[in-house]
């Protein structure tokens, strides 16, 4: 298997959520393992799980988007730039592969 033969979903997740997903199932599924390897506390990885829930089931929901369609709404969603920024890029970006949404 190779990367083209990965789930969509998998492909835009960042190294991170990967590697969270990876010692989530490690840990045998239990946040508080997940917690303790992590050195943080129950609350603050029960809240990084619920968010990559939240990417993974955003990616669902725009399977059809392109790559840069994709990040663009994974980077608002995580708060690394504001919704009307990504609004405005996706506008521009439509708009140059004539689909203008």
């Amino acid at each position: 298997m190779d990367a083209r033969d990965l789930p969509n979903w998998v492909l835009r997740l960042d190294d991170s959520d990967l590697q969270l997903i990876r010692r989530f199932v490690l840990a045998s599924g239990s946040l508080k393992q997940l917690a303790a390897d992590y050195d943080v506390s129950y609350p603050t990885i029960r809240g990084r799980v619920d968010a990559l829930i939240d990417r993974m089931q955003l990616i669902d929901a725009n399977a059809g988007d392109d790559a840069l369609e994709a990040k663009i709404r994974l980077m608002v969603a995580s708060g690394e730039i504001e919704t009307a920024l990504g609004k405005e890029i996706l506008k521009l970006h439509r708009s140059t592969k004539g689909e203008g949404r």
